[in-house]
């Protein structure tokens, strides 16, 4: 009961989705002496489902969070797990099935409403008795509660993607992570700039002419707009980076550990997903884009500005393109004059 109420304090201590995750797995693999606990991400693209680990732990190992393997790859197609395709389509809370080596696989996900977009993998030698079922299944229901409760102060009310409030948060700990990662030893910094280096990237979205929309159509088919274009968002970036709406017609993006090029046509199929999409009674709709990379060196106010002036950019020039700032500015496009640490001036 101790090591219960721990793990209990421990999972509603955090404010955080990452070490909610790596709570939730501590405390089902040493209450249920599991051989193995994953935390799995079920992923909605182009009206197919995939599988991707999100994090796990094994048996006297240590809980932690997995990088894909492929970062382009939305993860396995749920079809690879037939016990578990089954159990989401029929709504089910679990499901169990046994390896020919007599190995069990308990899969629990965890409902929100009618949607799941996580679920809880238990892999153990023998039969759960019904207590410790009973242990799982509350632990499972604090972890939904609490994920619950963390999407609601975290997520847009309109569109559900992430806020401005997590955009901050998440870039200041993406800039911490950067700056471990890229102590500056001699030469690195000059191969930095190459192109084909990986780097992180922050991009501004912005809707346009959506004043014309709202004054033509009304608000009500614009904010289906926004919904709309937030879905594109997600079906078009990758399931490691990361989309929040910043207010109004405005959304941003984190994209992580990508080179320029890659960079450059992730955004670009989110455009043209958005220019060949129909949109209801509005017809067609287009985006600008502005981004750049994103230095520890720097701070969030002067990423942000650089990112803006490059959206700024494309939707004086013409509209509906992405803008790279570092390529503006190298092509005397744009001009850099002074700056501190709170604003810069063009």
């Amino acid at each position: 009961m101790d090591s219960l109420l721990k793990h209990m304090v421990d999972m509603t201590g955090h404010r955080d989705h990452t070490m909610l995750d790596i709570s939730v797995i501590s405390a089902v693999q040493e209450l249920a002496r599991a051989s193995q606990t994953r935390v799995l991400t079920i992923m909605h693209v182009r009206g197919e489902q995939y599988v991707r680990v999100r994090a796990s732990i094994c048996a006297g190992g240590a809980a932690r969070m997995e990088e894909p393997v492929d970062a382009n790859a939305p993860g396995e197609p749920i079809g690879s797990f037939p016990a578990l395709a089954a159990c989401i389509a029929n709504n089910e809370t679990s499901a169990e099935s046994i390896a020919a080596d007599g190995k069990r696989t308990l899969w629990l996900p965890i409902w929100i409403g009618e949607k799941v977009d996580t679920c809880l993998e238990i892999l153990h030698p023998t039969p759960y008795t019904t207590d410790t079922i009973h242990v799982i299944g509350g632990i499972v229901s604090v972890y939904r509660n609490f994920q619950n409760l963390l999407d609601y102060s975290e997520r847009d009310s309109l569109t559900g993607l992430l806020n401005r409030k997590t955009f901050d948060d998440q870039l200041a700990k993406m800039l911490h992570v950067t700056a471990e990662q890229e102590s500056l030893e001699p030469g690195q910094e000059e191969r930095r700039q190459h192109s084909d280096a990986e780097k992180q990237w922050l991009a501004v979205v912005d809707v346009d002419h959506f004043k014309l929309v709202n004054d033509k159509f009304g608000h009500l088919y614009g904010d289906e707009v926004l919904i709309l274009i937030a879905n594109l968002m997600q079906s078009s970036f990758r399931s490691q980076d990361r989309v929040f709406r910043f207010g109004g017609e405005e959304f941003v993006v984190l994209l992580r550990s990508t080179t320029l090029d890659n960079a450059q046509k992730i955004i670009d199929r989110f455009r043209t997903n958005v220019e060949s999409h129909d949109f209801p009674q509005v017809g067609q709709v287009t985006v600008s884009v502005g981004f750049v990379s994103i230095s520890p060196f720097e701070s969030p106010v002067i990423i942000l500005g650089h990112a803006d002036q490059a959206l700024y950019y494309a939707k004086s020039h013409g509209r509906n393109q992405a803008c790279h700032y570092d390529e503006l500015v190298s092509g005397g496009l744009l001009q850099a004059v002074a700056s501190n640490d709170t604003a810069e001036f063009f």
